[in-house]
């Protein structure tokens, strides 16, 4: 099947999805010449007006389980309306995963907007932090609504940016005005330098932001402590170097590491922690299955465990 265009509108209940799919659902650009299916994942106080859409070629369904979901089930309801553009309510409640994982081959994403209500968000960031964290890392625009006039979103700001440093942030306030997010986040080291050092705090953000900047840490020195992890299929003078990290709680803690050559690594063993000085180079290899960061070592030393040894973002 052809290519087809995903709006993905994500959030907990209550929190405007449904307010911002009926004004898109009112704009003739967006419905105009289209067939569209609309997948409904929850329902809320607020229930859509099709009296009000701009095209009648608006189809609803209600998927009310998450077990619906699949590729067969998302193919067969396109099929039925001839659809040529999908928008999703998404249930706040389910992990993205699950609808990852149904979405036919040929749904393409096209934007993912995360809505919060401002005066509930603390709360499920401190109860429902995986979810929080879910929809977060992959929102292309988070949007904090129902904010009191002047009220101050750095907390808001800093949520984000513990987890995303590529979503805009929007922020609306009782009276309906918009606020931009332009607050400049410099990274916690230098990237000018002639060695960046990364202190052990920062390592968590360092691993994020280079992989989403990659091309911008080519040529760089970093220094860093690290754990060591050796692998036989690495052949000699290689290994890796990087630390566990947690995102939001102890399930999801992986370990972030990048290769590195160092001519002596039969010095060291798996889960030996190391401070390692060298350069970054972007290059095709075999464990990344295309390109990725190669540290060429300059200087590897034994160091203690830093505390604690996973790594954080907050």
């Amino acid at each position: 099947m052809q290519d087809t265009p995903v709006y993905l509108v994500t959030g907990f209940l209550e929190s405007g999805k449904t307010t911002f799919i009926q004004e898109t659902l009112m704009d003739k650009r967006f419905c105009e010449d289209e067939r569209i299916l609309v997948l409904l994942c929850e329902s809320g106080e607020v229930e859509l007006d099709p009296t009000e859409f701009a095209s009648k070629d608006v189809y609803l369904e209600e998927i009310s389980d998450v077990g619906q979901l699949s590729p067969e089930s998302l193919i067969k309801l396109q099929k039925k309306h001839d659809a040529t553009k999908i928008l999703v309510e998404y249930n706040g409640m389910w992990q993205l995963s699950a609808l990852y994982n149904a979405a036919p081959e040929h749904w393409i994403i096209g934007q993912q907007i995360l809505f919060f209500d401002s005066a509930t968000f603390s709360m499920y960031n401190q109860n429902m932090r995986s979810l929080v964290v879910d929809k977060i890392q992959s929102a292309d625009m988070i949007i904090f609504n129902r904010m009191a006039v002047g009220a101050d979103y750095m907390d808001l700001h800093k949520a984000v940016r513990g987890l995303s440093r590529m979503a805009a942030i929007i922020y609306e306030n009782v009276n309906g005005e918009t606020i931009c997010d332009d607050i400049e986040d410099p990274l916690p080291y230098d990237m000018e330098a002639p060695v960046i050092v990364i202190e052990d705090r920062d390592y968590a953000l360092f691993y994020r932001d280079l992989c989403e900047n990659l091309p911008a840490y080519h040529g760089k020195t970093v220094q860093f402590k690290a754990m060591v992890a050796k692998e036989k299929s690495l052949g000699t003078g290689w290994m890796f170097t990087g630390r566990h990290v947690m995102t939001c709680c102890a399930e999801d803690i992986q370990f972030s590491a990048m290769i590195c050559k160092w001519g002596r690594s039969d010095d060291y063993k798996s889960y030996d922690w190391v401070t390692v000085t060298g350069e970054i180079q972007v290059k095709n290899h075999k464990v990344y299955a295309g390109e990725g960061p190669v540290l060429l070592a300059q200087k590897v030393e034994p160091a203690a465990e830093p505390d604690p040894a996973v790594a954080t973002f907050y």
